[in-house]
């Protein structure tokens, strides 16, 4: 097995997302500011894209912060690289903890797209375990197709409770048979614990004994984020979150239309992180709260 993986705690503050360019000075500043009030820097990191964040990614890097650097194509569908033939020079470039690689990926969806898919992913996945030091972060979302819904008459809701976990297996098992072999996973959060358990078990077998999971924010509300990190962390093999929208985005609105200052957005956005972490360690039932 050429994946290491990797077991540690890993709190992470993403904000690759190109919505916010203007503001991701301000969220990295929220994010500095838990570090300075002891958020253990060992466990702590950022997601940020090279486009609009190059400048932060290497103050990161350099202050020996955890990182993980996206390098898919933004507002895409269907994975491709952001820089192209040309995604190792720019890993290379900066040399993040992580490098992070989103794909949507429904089993049942276009076979054609998967293949294409599958085989990007298998050329990153090839070059970070034979070439690089960063480690594989790969962001799974198993988006419902249409005939799903329909099977479902419509419900969201039935589509991540009752479908959505096996189709998130079905993922895993399917890219690891095709050579895509991530350190962490990246995925949606489930509410029910064996379903949880069930995607720690899909992703380290096979002897990928150190291969580990985490959550993500999905933008949801606070109350679906709390449920999500509070089923996760009592699963071994679930060793943190990367909550980015829920903790950041009512923040940077209310600075944006002058509601609030930027050192109230930069402090709002560090209790924000600062809940989840405590959320995931047991120690508080609420997330994101103001």
């Amino acid at each position: 097995m050429t994946t290491v993986g990797y077991d540690k705690h890993l709190y992470l503050l993403p904000f690759d997302h190109h919505e916010v360019a203007a503001a991701k000075q301000v969220i990295y500043d929220g994010f500095k500011a838990a570090i300075a009030t002891g958020v253990p820097r060992d466990r702590a990191g950022i997601i940020v894209d090279e486009q609009f964040g190059a400048a932060i990614l290497r103050d990161a890097v350099g202050h020996g912060y955890l990182t993980a650097c996206s390098v898919e194509k933004a507002r895409q569908e269907e994975f491709e690289f952001a820089y192209g033939a040309d995604f190792r020079q720019h890993i290379e470039a900066f040399h993040p903890t992580f490098c992070k690689a989103l794909v949507r990926y429904n089993p049942e969806g276009d076979s054609l797209m998967i293949k294409r898919q599958t085989a990007r992913l298998r050329r990153l996945s090839d070059y970070l375990h034979e070439k690089d030091r960063s480690l594989f972060m790969l962001q799974l979302l198993v988006p419902p197709e249409k005939a799903q819904l329909d099977w479902l008459r419509g419900a969201g809701l039935a589509y991540d409770m009752e479908l959505r976990p096996r189709l998130m297996l079905q993922a895993i098992e399917e890219l690891q048979s095709a050579g895509v072999e991530p350190d962490v996973w990246k995925v949606e959060g489930l509410d029910r614990r064996v379903d949880c358990e069930r995607i720690v078990a899909a992703a380290r077998q096979g002897g990928r004994k150190k291969v580990s999971c985490i959550v993500l924010g999905r933008g949801e509300d606070e109350m679906k984020v709390r449920r999500w990190l509070s089923t996760a962390a009592r699963v071994r093999g679930f060793i943190g979150f990367a909550v980015g929208r829920t903790n950041f985005q009512d923040p940077i609105v209310a600075w944006r239309q002058k509601a609030i200052t930027r050192e109230e957005a930069v402090a709002a956005i560090a209790r924000r992180y600062w809940r989840c972490i405590d959320i995931f360690e047991g120690k508080t039932k609420l997330c994101a709260a103001a």
